[in-house]
């Protein structure tokens, strides 16, 4: 049978900007490797594979793949499936994930969809030479979380204009390069970044709610618990941070853009 597919752009209220995430709620589990298939075939950063939970009446199980292998966390592709859920299912109240990274809840705030993600563990890394020459401009910082390698650079038209070496640039980080730092060219956000992926096949993620995992242990202690960010990539896209212990808020929009039917 034909399978349904939703395609979201996330951390936006606009089309065509955010990161796009495809989300297919399935009757139940599926194989790993269609999944993986229909992640390639579809070719976003993101696909979001959905199913009512077995375990936990009235939760869901959810899995997200990128073309070439699945990740343990993705916000923006929880986001996705978070507003299809409420806009196309009817799910009210709170949403339980059940995930490679535990219990995700998400619930709808008036600002959005607010997503509550474990809050990364960093480790301070001393700068070298490397990490400059693969993002090509100044590093001033370096930490290393569970998956991402952040970098912090010394403005944000350094972040802007970043145009980082992909080849070198995938042998310094497990998973993905954080590039960030204080905003200081806008009033109304605290923090801006990019997000370089070549190592997952991607070789710029638009925006990246589980960086901001990251960036929450980072730009806190600094700037307070709570913070406007950016991501800015070409496509663009913001979200709310708020760093509660050992968790942190993820609060964005989203709007659908795409439906789709999958006929294998």
């Amino acid at each position: 049978m034909p399978t349904e597919f939703i395609q979201v752009d996330a951390f936006t209220d606009e089309p065509f900007r955010g990161n796009p995430a495809a989300v297919v709620i399935l009757d139940g589990p599926v194989g790993e490797g269609w999944m993986q298939s229909v992640a390639l075939e579809i070719n976003l950063s993101e696909t979001a594979f959905c199913h009512r939970s077995d375990t936990v009446p009235g939760e869901w199980d959810l899995r997200w793949f990128t073309p070439i292998a699945e990740v343990d966390l993705c916000g923006h592709a929880t986001l996705a499936t978070a507003h299809t859920l409420i806009t196309e299912h009817g799910a009210t109240g709170e949403i339980g994930f059940h995930t490679r990274s535990g219990r995700l809840a998400v619930v709808a705030v008036d600002r959005g969809i607010r997503l509550d993600f474990p809050v990364d563990n960093l480790t301070d890394l001393a700068v070298d030479d490397e990490m400059s020459t693969a993002i090509g401009g100044p590093v001033v910082a370096a930490a290393v979380g569970a998956t991402d390698l952040l970098l912090e650079v010394d403005s944000a038209a350094t972040v802007r204009s970043c145009a980082p070496d992909m080849g070198l640039l995938s042998g310094i980080a497990d998973r993905a390069v954080i590039v960030t730092t204080a905003c200081d060219d806008r009033e109304d956000v605290g923090i801006v970044s990019r997000v370089f992926g070549p190592n997952v096949g991607i070789p710029e993620d638009p925006v990246t709610g589980s960086a901001h995992t990251t960036l929450a242990a980072w730009w806190a202690p600094r700037l307070g618990a709570t913070f406007r960010a950016e991501q800015a990539s070409p496509r663009g896209g913001e979200l709310d941070v708020a760093l509660m212990g050992d968790r942190v808020h993820l609060t964005g929009r989203a709007v659908t853009v795409v439906r789709g039917r999958l006929l294998v």
